[in-house]
């Protein structure tokens, strides 16, 4: 498995930023390779996207969803690949979104691919596009904000996994991993409490 972590601060707050990643309908509009993205039920998705000159369909399921918070995914089918995007309020007007991904590259081409970095380089091209696209939009198409547990979640909270309804719009929820995924990592807690300034301790990211 190819491990993949990138963050960029975006000049959105924290609920708008979420709200729109929530819409998978419009991911091919700052997404390289993907295709199409089809919303078919609150924690299912349809993939059509290309790696390394390789078109690859997939089911996708959403594992949690938390609000401002995080939305993680894993696909049901091959390529084998799960991820989770976190949310970081920096202030009333500011956030940083944090992508982690674990995929299995497929085929020779795949495999080269993952060698000269094109999905690294992908990814960190996405989550700028995505700074790009809301922030010159200055606000979402839509958001859901319905609530799924992780499976070792559910029964303590008393919500459904389908969640409580949509936003502004249309919206359409994510995919997400295993209990144990993400790794650990220097960033705070996802949620609403503000992250320390950018340059602190244990941290590398890049400023917006």
């Amino acid at each position: 498995m190819s491990s993949i972590e990138h963050s960029v601060n975006v000049n959105v707050p924290v609920r708008t930023a979420y709200n729109q990643w929530t819409q998978f309908e419009s991911f091919p509009e700052f997404m390289e390779g993907v295709d199409s993205v089809k919303q078919v039920t609150d924690t299912r998705t349809y993939w059509a996207v290309e790696i390394g000159g390789v078109r690859r369909d997939f089911d996708a399921e959403i594992t949690e969803q938390h609000p401002d918070e995080r939305v993680a995914w894993r696909s049901l089918d091959r390529p084998h690949q799960s991820g989770v995007v976190t949310f970081h309020r920096l202030d009333d007007a500011h956030c940083r979104v944090t992508l982690q991904l674990e995929y299995d590259p497929e085929g020779l081409a795949e495999t080269a691919a993952d060698l000269l970095q094109i999905v690294r380089r992908r990814v960190k091209g996405d989550l700028e596009r995505f700074k790009t696209y809301i922030e010159s939009r200055g606000t979402e198409t839509g958001g859901w904000r319905g609530d799924i547990p992780a499976p070792h979640q559910e029964g303590r909270s008393g919500g459904s996994g389908s969640g409580t309804g949509y936003d502004i719009g249309e919206p359409m929820p994510p995919q997400p991993v295993n209990p144990e995924y993400p790794p650990k990592s220097p960033l705070p807690a996802p949620g609403p409490g503000p992250v320390p300034p950018e340059g602190g301790p244990g941290t590398t990211l890049p400023r917006a």
